[in-house]
């Protein structure tokens, strides 16, 4: 049956690039750009919706917020997590219910969080003090959850440092959010985005379940569980299937909660959309650089700046095409547009292409439906921000 399962996934993102492929050639639009096949998103849902039956799945917008997936999901009856005030005003004017709609971002105006209030959104992240007296203030009577810190280890994008607090201070938190005129709903993490050890979450259940306990100890019934995103979308190295990760979660939530298991949240956002979408790029230039090594550099006009910048660190090491399949390879340096020394894609990661690769030609990245087009500057060096299609 897995391997089954495999082979679908495989026909279908096969289709998905047909599909693509058949735009790209009939519209030509200009490169750099983006491409998402809103198939593959609905069915990245339909997946997670059947391998995680109980959980509420909310899809982080931040992935990437083209109006048309955030359409897609909610017809299917996704909810959403959101960063900011203009996170919820694509949500607002897309008409997604405010009982879908969940605060996740732990720092937050506190005029953005009294203008969600307003507009019905019930549920809000928290992971210090002020940030819960704001909640109090702008949110009375909202529910908050805590998120908890967690290293991340084995994530490709790891998330630890800037959110979350301790398991102590997380409960002393959620005892205080009534006091404050709160209602304390639980707890949340994020293990790191593209986390590719599935037993990451095990560890994070079992912290999160001695936060249950301290509550309950006092009094204080705890009722929800975020175990944030960090499902992966499939890049060069070989990511474990999502069926994996379903298995570990739910025999960590088995062995930590029993029978008084809380009620489910999941954050989605690169393995909903990464695997949907193409980045094309064309080259600007082609030279070999008189530096040590002596490799052949290739610049496009997508670079850290404008579409790629999770290539900071060559941590994200997307699959690349080009229309040129014979002549030899060779090793490249990959670079991008501007006059920025730190753009510089790709310089470890030992990517080969076509040695005839000429300007004007186009390269693919494959994958690249989340943070990609959501992520690019505004204008950096006057080159304007990528623009995406949705087929």
């Amino acid at each position: 049956m897995a391997e089954q399962g495999r082979e679908a996934a495989r026909a279908a993102a096969a289709d998905a690039l047909d599909r693509i492929d058949r735009f790209l050639e009939t519209t030509r639009p200009p490169t750099p750009c983006l491409v998402v096949d809103l198939d593959i998103v609905r069915t990245r849902y339909r997946q997670m919706r059947d391998l995680f039956p109980s959980a509420a799945i909310y899809y982080a917008v931040k992935a990437n917020p083209a109006a048309e997936i955030i359409a897609a999901l909610a017809e299917l009856g996704a909810g959403f997590d959101l960063a900011s005030d203009g996170e919820i005003e694509r949500c607002r004017d897309l008409r997604v219910p405010a009982a879908r709609l969940s605060f996740g971002n732990t720092i937050k105006r506190e005029s953005d969080i009294a203008r969600a209030r307003r507009d019905g959104i019930d549920l809000f992240a928290c992971d210090s003090a002020p940030e819960l007296e704001k909640l109090a203030r702008a949110a009375p009577g909202a529910r908050v959850f805590c998120r908890l810190l967690v290293q991340g280890h084995g994530a490709e994008w790891p998330l630890s440092r800037k959110f979350g607090c301790d398991r102590q201070t997380a409960a002393e938190l959620l005892l205080r959010a009534p006091r404050l005129g709160l209602k304390p709903a639980g707890v949340s993490f994020h293990v790191g985005s593209q986390q590719m050890e599935p037993r990451q979450w095990q560890g994070a259940i079992a912290h999160a379940a001695e936060i249950f306990r301290a509550c309950a100890r006092n009094g204080l019934a705890l009722e929800l569980l975020n175990l944030g995103g960090g499902f992966p979308a499939h890049y060069r190295r070989p990511a474990p299937e999502l069926a994996v990760y379903a298995e570990i979660i739910e025999a960590a939530l088995r062995e930590c909660f029993g029978g008084a298991r809380p009620r489910i949240l999941l954050e989605p956002g690169r393995y909903m959309a990464g695997d949907a979408g193409l980045l094309r790029a064309s080259v600007m230039l082609a030279a070999e650089r008189p530096h040590p090594g002596g490799r052949r550099w290739v610049y496009l006009d997508a670079g850290r700046y404008n579409g790629l910048p999770e290539t900071l660190g060559e941590r994200i090491d997307y699959r690349l095409r080009t229309p040129r399949t014979a002549g030899p390879l060779g090793p490249v340096v990959l670079a991008g547009p501007t006059c920025d020394s730190t753009d510089i894609l790709y310089e470890r990661s030992g990517y080969e292409l076509p040695l005839a690769l000429a300007a004007g030609e186009p390269v693919d990245f494959l994958s690249a439906g989340a943070y990609t087009a959501s992520y690019a500057s505004v204008e950096f060096n006057g080159f304007a921000p990528i623009r995406t299609y949705c087929i």
